[in-house]
């Protein structure tokens, strides 16, 4: 009797480490490790990968024509942040061929967008570079349309339903932009696949808003950029990229 109180008294202990360790590791909501957001794993290292944002620093971003960085993005519990409309912001850096990936939230009927190879030749950054579209696809106006959605190729090409998570929960965006093959993604799903250049994607670009601009989508190289002009919050974290 003795031993096999020893023997349970051993197990109940071990559960209760496993419970605290547990409990100190995860977060209650979305089970993420806590320290691991904003951080790579030695073999992402390997891959090539690097973070565009530490959780802790916005070094490597400044205002669209700008050489700071506007008021009303800061960094909050490791996230990258704005509530109120700000000044659309990009990467210091400019980048080719790449895979991007980024965890974003966006609040009830927010608006935003992630842009890529965008220069900075005319007024606004959407007007030479293509959109993954960010978006409350429930109550925000251009959820009504797929074409504006989110995760879409922004009005140009159709993102499919039922991959956006609910307002307040933690997207993941990845953007592949090799050539001018483009690929956009949500939550693990490919939404979108587009050759820019093509008869198809000229075809769409002088029949949208886009082809008023003569050089939009044509630059091999630009700026990663991220729309904050609409009202609400919105929230990134996990800002990884790498070079193809």
């Amino acid at each position: 009797m003795r031993r096999f109180s020893e023997t349970r008294l051993r197990w109940q202990l071990l559960l209760v480490c496993a419970i605290v360790a547990l409990a100190t590791t995860w977060l209650p909501e979305k089970g993420l490790a806590q320290g691991t957001a904003n951080t790579l794993t030695a073999a992402e290292k390997a891959a090539g990968w690097r973070l565009l944002f530490d959780g802790k620093s916005l070094d490597g971003w400044r205002g669209y024509k700008s050489e700071t960085l506007p008021a009303g993005w800061r960094i909050v519990d490791g996230t990258f942040t704005k509530d109120t409309p700000v000044t659309d912001i990009i990467s210091k850096e400019q980048f080719d061929n790449f895979e991007l990936v980024v965890d974003w939230k966006i609040g009830e009927a927010g608006n935003s967008g992630l842009f890529y190879r965008g220069t900075e030749e005319y007024d606004r950054v959407y007007w030479s570079a293509p959109e993954f579209q960010l978006l409350d696809d429930l109550k925000a106006a251009d959820g009504k349309l797929r074409i504006s959605s989110a995760g879409a190729l922004m009005a140009l090409y159709e993102s499919p339903a039922g991959h956006l998570k609910a307002v307040g929960d933690w997207n993941t965006a990845r953007i592949i932009v090799n050539g001018n093959h483009v690929e956009h993604w949500l939550n693990g799903v490919k939404l979108v696949e587009a050759e820019m250049g093509s008869a198809d994607w000229n075809t769409r670009v002088k029949e949208s808003k886009f082809g008023k601009w003569p050089n939009f989508g044509l630059a091999k190289k630009g700026h990663l950029a991220i729309q904050g002009d609409h009202a609400g919050v919105l929230a990134f974290r996990n800002i990884k990229i790498r070079p193809l």
